[in-house]
């Protein structure tokens, strides 16, 4: 469908795909946008308890100085050495990066003396406003606020989430993960949104205590967050076809009332360039391309003009819909009713119980490995889900025992 902007600027006003709109990859914008969305309601709800008293700010006292320290000094150098060996090679070859910008940042290509003098000029930089800078360090207090950590909150999140979700995802696929190790750490595709929760549940928790939020609270946010983020985040999986997708369909049914692709769908143009060669495209020039060693995206520019050129066929279940469709209705159950939920907790532990039921039944009409264990053949996602459900329940009878939850 849109493995990148350029191919969504072609439905929509048809310029050609594969331009420079290509460094955009669907996927990584709808994340960009999920974590906007979760930004927004993190944000909302923080300064809610705020003005009810339930967060308070805490007094901060710093130390101002317009010297930067060394450490600041060779980060910035750092960043620019990496920018400075990029740069130069990303603009004379364009075409060639633009398909796949990640594993161009994150590999050893670089004009790498442009590099160290873009390093050098850096350090050199600083280190002359160092000498002008005022030697006497300034001392102020203050209080701040929880709310105003939102963006830090979000950035831990997203960062830790990423993180999570491809070091599960490399425990599904150790053996391409030894075969070529940076490709799988630096792709986009493969990502376990179980793997991403707990680390992201992790740190965050860590980190909002640090800065004086009751961890209690921050967790019935996230309940919702979660919630509206992921169901964002699974449009992305849809319009990109990230692999994401159900088996194959059964036929449609008579009773069926909705549009068929909410049933079957084929995700043409899908980023892993998995299923059947478009109609419009020449099979013998990309079985020819194949095999004098192009990869499959250049292959399908070979044979029918696009880096991506494949479709599903038959159809299948197109489950990140139905995802999105749950995330939107459980996070708006939640939000419209949390005024109800008189207990810090309640809301988290009751997320936890419908995520963990919504994934569960998903996972039967879902592309996953399967692990038996207990007699069982169920996906790590659906063991995982068992155990949030479990939670759950245990945390909900927790609170409402009569016992509190120490922060």
């Amino acid at each position: 469908m849109w493995p990148d902007l350029s191919y969504f600027f072609n439905d929509l006003i048809g310029t050609d795909v594969d331009n420079w709109t290509s460094i955009f990859k669907t996927f990584g914008v709808m994340l960009v946008i999920a974590l906007a969305a979760c930004g927004v309601l993190l944000k909302y709800e923080l300064q809610q308890k705020e003005k009810a008293g339930l967060i308070l700010p805490i007094k901060i006292t710093t130390i101002e100085t317009e010297k930067m320290s060394a450490m600041d000094i060779v980060i910035n150098s750092f960043f620019s050495l990496i920018i400075g060996a990029k740069i130069p090679l990303l603009v004379s070859q364009f075409k060639d990066i633009k398909g796949d910008p990640a594993s161009f940042l994150f590999s050893k290509q670089g004009t790498w003396w442009v590099g160290l003098l873009a390093a050098a000029a850096t350090a050199i930089y600083y280190l002359w406003k160092n000498q002008k800078a005022d030697p006497n360090p300034k001392t102020r207090e203050f209080l701040q606020y929880p709310s105003t950590k939102t963006n830090d909150i979000i950035i831990i999140a997203g960062l830790s989430g990423v993180l999570g979700s491809k070091l599960f995802s490399i425990t599904e696929d150790l053996s391409g993960f030894f075969k070529d190790p940076l490709a799988s750490l630096f792709s986009g595709a493969g990502l376990n949104v179980y793997g991403g929760l707990i680390l992201a549940f992790a740190v965050v928790y860590w980190y909002v205590k640090k800065i004086g939020i009751k961890p209690i609270y921050m967790m019935d946010i996230s309940g919702m967050g979660i919630l509206l983020g992921y169901a964002v985040g699974r449009i992305g999986c849809q319009l990109s076809g990230d692999g994401d997708w159900g088996i194959e369909a059964a036929a449609i049914p008579d009773w069926w009332f909705l549009p068929d692709w909410l049933w079957s769908y084929n995700y043409p143009n899908n980023v892993n360039n998995d299923g059947i060669l478009l109609s419009q495209c020449d099979p013998e020039a990309f079985r020819a391309a194949r095999i004098s060693g192009l990869s499959s995206e250049d292959s399908c520019l070979k044979s029918c003009g696009m880096r991506y050129c494949f479709e599903l066929k038959p159809g299948v279940y197109p489950t990140p819909i139905y995802e999105t469709l749950f995330g939107l209705m459980a996070c708006a159950l939640l939000w419209f009713n949390k005024h109800r939920f008189k207990i810090p907790g309640t809301i988290f532990f009751i997320y936890m119980i419908l995520n963990g039921i919504e994934r569960f039944f998903v996972e039967f009409i879902r592309v996953n490995e399967r692990y038996d264990l207990f007699g069982l053949n169920w996906s790590q996602a659906q063991y995982i889900s068992i155990l949030f459900v479990i939670i759950g329940i245990g945390g909900l009878f927790y609170l409402y025992s009569g016992k509190k939850i120490k922060d």
